[in-house]
């Protein structure tokens, strides 16, 4: 073996740690970087060369240290947990989202409500009942009347400008998994010309894994990492990436609430085929603006407005017409309803003072308010309006309840997934610290061998031979 080895191996030593405290600084530097994943120095032992001969020359010590790489210290599995848990938790919260603020929005149980405005509404006739002359009454009756149909055409107006504000969060959130798909190709591109080379690709998998999180969060999109290091990231089992290849996703369908058709996602080459499963933010979307028929979250809140307006129409105007005014002039309808549009939207009054309401059954004379007491006990029974709407408020409690507890589930599930995931990729300052000692140390060790083997060469280079001079 040369005498100079020991200078290799010391070099070797000296190269390896100072790599490590390189590594080791830019994990504290990245400590609280979104996305990033800690690294490590991996080392291996040169082996001593291979001798031949006759006789055995003992053992032989290795020469040194080899760098073979800095490993990403990521888990596959736990990064497509993630992916699968935070796709869940954005699905249902987005559900949960729109239903409470449709909820909020219906203001029940409260003065502010619906039911509170009915209540009104048929406490005027039983007042105007028991006073069928007075004019302050009557003008109390019709000013309720408009009051609920302007708030029952605002309770329509508030849920179709919510379905508008849902549709374009769908625009949008398709040309973002769009311009997303195209920098994972991008990525996959970089990363697999970096691993062909042999150089380092952490960095570029780490935003590469933080850009298939958000699309797996906007679509709950799956994905698989291949051999050559790319990554393969699929919607409804089709790849939306492969390779370096990305496609793009169109939105089809109405943009108001009232033409009641659903809203569709489909591939950008084959648009007349809608995505039968998407999860995510825009999967919960799309099942928000499905139709009432199908379970819609806001149009069913529409189609309630709907009925109740027609409900209303139907039920004071057949009670309205069977009674007289006071000129003895048969009843005509109360409230009309518009022949186009959503019915919400088309109920106005049509009486508009005292001697236009229909109060008295006929040949009971002028003063007789039967009828008018008839129209204020329209509020009870299993098929009036205030039943209609109290079933539809108590079966959309119920269901937005459901929703908002497989939020708040899927919510713990993600957050229980990240910490998994960041307990082994995340970086620990504390332990950093002692890996930057643990490779200071060997610094100052190797650097200390390499100061011993330069003396004992200097020794055996200057001084041999000098002795008894």
């Amino acid at each position: 073996m040369s005498t100079f080895s020991g200078l290799n191996t010391a070099a070797s030593a000296l190269a390896a740690a100072r790599r490590g405290m390189d590594v080791t600084g830019q994990n504290i530097a990245n400590q609280t970087t979104a996305g990033y994943t800690r690294q490590r120095l991996e080392t291996s032992a040169l082996a001593s060369i291979a001798q031949a001969g006759r006789f055995s020359t003992g053992p032989v010590p290795g020469h040194g240290v080899s760098i073979d790489g800095v490993a990403r210290l990521g888990d596959a599995l736990l990064d497509a947990r993630v992916r699968d848990a935070v796709g869940a938790s954005a699905y249902w919260g987005t559900r949960a989202e729109a239903a409470r603020a449709a909820e909020s929005a219906m203001a029940e149980p409260t003065d502010a409500g619906l039911a509170a405005t009915l209540t009104r509404f048929w406490t005027g006739w039983q007042d105007l009942a028991n006073a069928p002359d007075s004019g302050a009454a009557a003008a109390v009756v019709l000013t309720n009347a408009e009051t609920l149909a302007a708030q029952i055409a605002a309770g329509y107006t508030a849920a179709s400008r919510q379905w508008s504000d849902v549709r374009a969060g769908v625009d949008r959130t398709v040309t973002e998994i769009n311009t997303a798909a195209d920098q994972i190709a991008q990525l996959n591109r970089e990363i697999r010309d970096a691993l062909n080379a042999g150089r380092s690709a952490n960095e570029l998998i780490d935003r590469r894994n933080v850009i298939a999180e958000d699309v797996a969060r906007a679509a709950g999109a799956q994905a698989t990492v291949e051999a050559d290091g790319t990554l393969t990231v699929r919607i409804d089992g089709n790849a939306l990436v492969s390779g370096v290849q990305a496609r793009h996703l169109v939105v089809a369908g109405p943009q108001g609430v009232a033409a009641g058709e659903p809203v569709t996602v489909a591939w950008e080459h084959r648009p007349d085929a809608p995505l039968a499963s998407i999860g995510g933010e825009l999967g919960g979307a799309l099942s928000v603006l499905a139709p009432a028929a199908a379970d819609g979250t806001i149009a069913r809140v529409a189609e309630a407005y709907n009925a109740l307006a027609a409900r209303l129409a139907e039920t004071v105007n057949a009670q309205h017409a069977a009674g007289v005014t006071s000129a003895g002039t048969p009843g005509g309808a109360f409230f009309a309803l518009s022949g186009t549009g959503p019915a919400a939207l088309g109920l106005s009054v049509v009486p508009t003072g005292l001697d236009e309401l229909a109060l008295a059954r006929p040949g009971a004379g002028p003063l007789d308010a039967s009828n008018a007491d008839a129209i204020s006990r329209l509020g009870t029974g299993a098929a009036s309006p205030d039943a209609l709407w109290a079933d539809f408020v108590t079966s959309f409690g119920v269901a937005t309840a459901g929703d908002v507890q497989r939020a708040t589930v899927a919510e713990v599930s993600a957050a229980t997934s990240v910490q998994a995931q960041q307990s082994v990729a995340g970086v620990d300052g504390d332990e950093e610290t002692v890996q930057l000692l643990t490779y200071q140390t060997a610094y100052q060790a190797a650097a200390r061998v390499l100061t011993a083997v330069d003396e004992a060469l200097d020794v055996l280079i200057n001084r041999t031979g000098l002795v008894g001079r």
